[in-house]
């Protein structure tokens, strides 16, 4: 299925942009990024997190898979593949270099279907509309994965203030997400 154009101009509008930010700023809005959905996720019982590990050049999750695990949630991460797979963060795991340079456990996988244990689902987007449309990089694997997902957990996409648009381009196939942490703000749907 050919992808929408406006779609592949965005992706290299934002990646193009990220380039220019400095590691400085990137550490400052991380920290306000983690701190904003930490305070999100201790409104809520612990349970089951499904986190993403981020790649240089992203919102980082370093410090949110340490403030989950301090707050006692378990974590599920994704294993990119042409089909959706997680696994479970343990202590002991190692993160292995998977594709695309995602960082990803290393060891057994789950099936997509373990995703509906999450009671909270952190989502990495390049782009995100204020009317909660998201924009991956384009291979489709969060909107496949989210199909399995509880309706009842929330989806929380991780982004830049300065790429928060009023909305971003969809296609049919394309799952919505339920709020979003900038570095200036947090927006959480109730459903």
């Amino acid at each position: 299925m050919p992808q929408d154009p406006s779609k592949d101009a965005l992706r290299l509008a934002v990646l193009s942009a990220r380039e220019l930010v400095t590691a400085a700023d990137w550490a400052a809005e991380d920290a306000s990024r983690t701190a904003a959905l930490l305070a999100i996720a201790d409104r809520m019982t612990p349970g089951t997190v499904a986190l993403y590990a981020s790649r240089p050049g992203e919102p980082g999750t370093d410090a949110l898979l340490d403030g989950f695990t301090a707050r006692g949630w378990d974590i599920l991460l994704p294993v990119i593949a042409k089909r959706v797979y997680w696994a479970r963060l343990e202590p002991e795991t190692e993160l292995v270099v998977g594709w695309g340079g995602i960082p990803q456990p290393a060891g057994s996988r789950l099936p997509a279907e373990a995703l509906a244990e999450a009671t909270l689902i952190v989502a990495p987007c390049l782009a995100l509309g204020e009317d909660l449309t998201r924009l991956g990089t384009g291979g489709g694997w969060y909107d496949r994965a989210l199909l399995h997902r509880s309706p009842a957990a929330p989806v929380v996409a991780l982004t830049r203030e300065a790429e928060l648009l009023p909305t971003v381009p969809v296609e049919p196939h394309d799952q919505r997400v339920d709020g979003y942490v900038t570095e200036h703000r947090s927006v959480l749907v109730d459903r």
